[in-house]
């Protein structure tokens, strides 16, 4: 078996707390030894002095579009994408071509998973069949075979009846449901937050609203069923106060975000820049202040990319008939970096929302720096500074709004079962 050998780098693992220099001994797919100075004669050594090294990051809310449209992205590009952002484990949304509603497609990208042998996928399935918000799919038959949860991936189940049945079947089996929360009938055409720049801009709004009223309803359906229940990409104060109030009253409910929300605002559209159409639209000032600040008091538990790869044709339109979405598999740990370098929140904190929580949440045996735990690492430099550049980008689709932006902190080896598979050249 390989032995690798990661000398002096600064160890961080969210779940134990530890945060302090030492070594840490890879033997084939597994750690074999963390912590202080350990001796391995016959191990290859990996100088990581001045270096962090931290589980690989888990991403919890993907779009690889395989099968279906592969032009856009691949099992293969995403997993190269994933791995140069230090992502070790993704989870992808099932909204392809054909959705993931029926065993047979859970079974072949696990397939392609294994033949890529880069980031390790995992899928939700479809809540409900074609991903219509009517009938239900067979939940468990789909949970058994490795779906992870169930979600209708970016569309809201919005039919109160069927979330209920919905969240009472996951009850059963003791599943999780991930909710797009936007109440349709108010977002509608909507395209843009509701404010004074949909107004200067003359496009169709989304009031903020429309957020927290989709998820007040289903935390009244979580009482009555008692399943566990996580809102995505939450934008809004009013959705993030009601998280937290949920969660007070002890409710199975967890909740993640993703960059664009605290890294941009609404300003970032400028003069109709479809790369920052995004779902949810991006928000007022103050609401991205309420998500950096949810970020930081905890009731928000994770960071996701929100990864939407999308090809030109489907962004270089005019605004209104753009697709939502942005890439973000390769500037996830940079633009989280900014809520540590800005002085928000802890680097230990900000790696938990990108590891050992969303682990937690999704019951995925990674995240984490112990003994016998799987070798999925990342070796990143936190400090140096650079700007993003869109054209570097190894997904196929280089749809996002942060080109040219200026970040700290870059990957520089991702590991994942004892292999190296992404190494930043010097």
């Amino acid at each position: 078996m390989n032995r690798l050998l990661i000398r002096g780098a600064r160890l961080l693992d969210p779940a134990s707390g530890l945060d302090s220099p030492g070594d840490l001994l890879i033997d084939g797919a597994r750690i074999a030894a963390i912590g202080g100075t350990i001796a391995a004669a016959d191990a290859e050594v990996v100088a990581a002095e001045g270096l962090c090294l931290a589980p690989g990051l888990v991403d919890m809310r993907v779009q690889l579009r395989e099968p279906g449209a592969e032009h856009m992205e691949s099992i293969e590009s995403g997993g190269q994408a994933a791995v140069a952002g230090g992502v070790t484990t993704m989870v992808a949304l099932p909204n392809t071509e054909p959705p993931v509603d029926d065993v047979s497609v859970v079974e072949f990208l696990a397939r392609r998973a294994r033949e890529a042998r880069l980031a390790k996928i995992h899928t939700y399935a479809a809540a409900t069949k074609g991903l219509t918000g009517r009938h239900l799919t067979e939940m468990g038959l789909l949970s058994a075979n490795g779906a992870v949860g169930f979600t209708d991936g970016t569309k809201a189940i919005a039919d109160a009846l069927v979330m209920r049945r919905v969240l009472s079947y996951a009850r059963t089996f003791d599943l999780l449901v991930v909710q797009h929360p936007e109440e349709p009938s108010l977002a509608g055409a909507g395209e843009v937050n509701e404010g004074e720049i949909a107004t200067r801009l003359g496009l169709a709004a989304i009031p903020p609203a429309a957020e927290v009223i989709m998820i007040e309803r289903d935390l009244r359906l979580v009482e009555i069923t008692g399943a566990r229940y996580h809102a995505a990409h939450l934008s809004t104060a009013a959705a993030i106060e009601a998280i937290q109030r949920a969660k007070m009253r002890g409710l199975p409910v967890t909740c993640d975000t993703a960059p664009p929300y605290f890294a941009l605002n609404e300003n970032a559209i400028g003069d109709y820049r479809t790369f920052a159409k995004v779902s949810p639209p991006l928000r007022s000032e103050w609401d991205r202040r309420a998500v950096v600040d949810g970020l930081a008091d905890g009731t928000i538990d994770a960071i996701a990319s929100d990864h939407a790869p999308w090809d030109q044709d489907s962004k270089r339109l005019p605004f209104s008939s753009a697709a939502y979405g942005i890439v973000g598999l390769e500037t996830l740990l940079p633009l989280s970096l900014e809520l540590y370098h800005n002085h928000h929140m802890s680097l230990l904190d900000v790696i938990a929302r990108l590891t050992s929580n969303p682990a937690q949440i999704l019951r995925l045996p990674v995240g984490r720096l112990a003994t016998g735990a799987p070798a999925d690492l990342v070796l990143f430099d936190p400090d140096p500074a650079w700007r993003i550049c869109t054209d570097d980008f190894r997904s196929k689709s280089k749809n996002a709004p942060f080109d040219s932006r200026p970040v700290q902190g870059r990957v520089v080896r991702t590991i994942v079962d004892g292999r190296t598979v992404f190494e930043r050249a010097c």
